[in-house]
């Protein structure tokens, strides 16, 4: 336990990089002109420092991400702190090497995350921070630099880290009885999706009231006001606005029409997998371009729903008559691409098929608490996450009733755990080890955690 505590394997760490970033930002303008950080050395490794403001706010975004409030956990983010800085200094001593294009390509990902959060507007970005986006973007720059080399080091020190079934079996073994995990209700669940083609009639109708919203902007109407007004895309509430974005991260299609207007120019109404578009570019800016649209969603008609009902039924008799799987049936048909390469079953975190029914989507659940293990239903409208309608039916195909953990139901998951505890010891004698390769110091006011012992 000792050997855990002093340094554990930074992926909670990553993972709340954005809310670390947005904290940092909004730290170096506002909480400092408060004196509300104290920025001391607290400590060091060899030329790396880590300083009371990096603990405060990883500590911050611990505490936003939903953790527990623990008396040790400023100690255990210290100790991940000290961590990735060591693995920064032997990453420069082993010439473990993050490229500066990697970064930058992650430093734009990063800020159109955090530009989602202002609507993808550069400008409320700017003005919320009163710093330019160049400035921004310098904030953070060193610090997703370091996280990468962390990330990269990671990989290379756990690289070839397996575990054995004999060894799955010893990690199970050691688990004393009566600390054995609880698993309540759990499901093998599956679905194969259609997304009704919408007919050709919808969409020329919507062309025609985009040619005539077109037409208004031409005439002097305000874009932003005719976007909120009529736009079905999440950026209306922002007057359509989408900010500057990196030529590759949008539809195709939206680019090139964007791409071969002039600045202030709009496009005429072209489609995409969303739906039918009008967008005015704004400005363009080497790599990245800023523009703005209006989206109009076409619905399918009833014709439509009844054609994808009719298409998935039939291959719902052709599974229940046995002339195919489902597992192929979803694969090569499934509109959903999130449980289609499953073969279409929903998966846990771990990549299990076993799903608890509390984590379930509950209109799953409900619609599989009313029939047998091994039925398919008929087919079902439902609403996708998007917003879209479309036909689905669902394979109910096993249950495990609440129990403890055991090998012969729970597997996986006893093979991840025993795979993270592998990794955690490798991470820990890596760290052991390469410590004596390097300076490290800890300030007199974290001694207490004893991250060296």
């Amino acid at each position: 336990m000792k050997k855990r505590k002093r340094i554990t394997v930074l992926k909670s760490t990553i993972k709340i990089l954005l809310l670390v970033l947005l904290i940092q930002l909004s730290n170096s303008t506002k909480g400092q002109e408060a004196g509300l950080i104290i920025d001391q050395i607290i400590g060091k490794v060899d030329n790396y420092i880590v300083l009371q403001s990096d603990l405060e706010k990883a500590h911050a975004a611990y505490l936003a991400s939903g953790n527990p409030v623990a008396s040790n956990s400023k100690c255990q983010l210290f100790a991940q702190l000290i961590s990735g800085k060591l693995m920064v200094a032997k990453a420069e001593i082993d010439s473990v090497v993050v490229t500066d294009i990697e970064v930058d390509n992650n430093l734009d990902r990063r800020m159109q995350l955090i530009l989602s959060q202002y609507g993808g507007s550069e400008s409320q970005l700017e003005e919320y921070y009163g710093k330019s986006i160049d400035q921004i973007k310098g904030d953070i720059r060193d610090e997703i630099k370091e996280q990468l080399v962390v990330s990269r080091m990671q990989e290379t020190i756990i690289a070839d880290i397996k575990v054995t079934p004999a060894e799955v079996r010893r990690f199970y073994n050691r688990i004393p009885k009566d600390s054995l995990p609880f698993f309540s209700t759990e499901v093998e669940v599956g679905q194969i999706v259609k997304i009704p083609e919408v007919g050709g009639t919808q969409k020329e109708a919507l062309k025609i009231e985009l040619r005539k919203i077109r037409d208004k902007i031409l005439a002097g109407e305000d874009f932003e006001a005719l976007a909120k007004e009529y736009s079905q895309g999440p950026s209306a509430r922002y007057g359509g606005n989408l900010g500057f974005t990196q030529r590759g991260m949008m539809a195709s299609e939206f680019e090139a029409a964007a791409l071969q207007l002039r600045p202030g120019e709009i496009s005429s109404p072209f489609e995409t997998q969303f739906g039918i578009h009008i967008v005015q570019l704004l400005e363009r800016r080497g790599n990245e371009y800023n523009s703005r649209h209006i989206l109009l969603i076409p619905k399918p008609s009833e014709d439509d729903i009844d054609r994808a009902k009719e298409f998935v039924d039939s291959l719902r008799t052709l599974i229940v008559a046995d002339s195919i799987t489902f597992q192929k049936a979803a694969k090569d048909n499934s509109d959903d691409k999130y449980t289609a390469g499953n073969g279409g079953f929903f998966e846990d975190r771990n990549g299990g098929s076993f799903i608890s029914s509390e984590d379930l989507d509950p209109v799953i659940f409900f619609t599989i608490d009313t029939i047998a293990v091994g039925s398919i239903t008929k087919p079902i409208i439902y609403r996708m996450d998007d917003g879209k309608e479309a036909v689905r039916v669902l394979f109910y195909k096993s249950k495990v009733k609440p129990h403890e953990a055991n090998l012969a139901q729970d597997w996986q998951k006893i093979q991840t755990a025993a795979l993270n505890e592998k990794k955690s010891k490798m991470l820990n004698d890596w760290f052991n080890k390469a410590r004596e390769d390097v300076f490290i110091s800890i300030g007199k006011d974290y001694e207490y955690c004893n991250i060296l012992q």
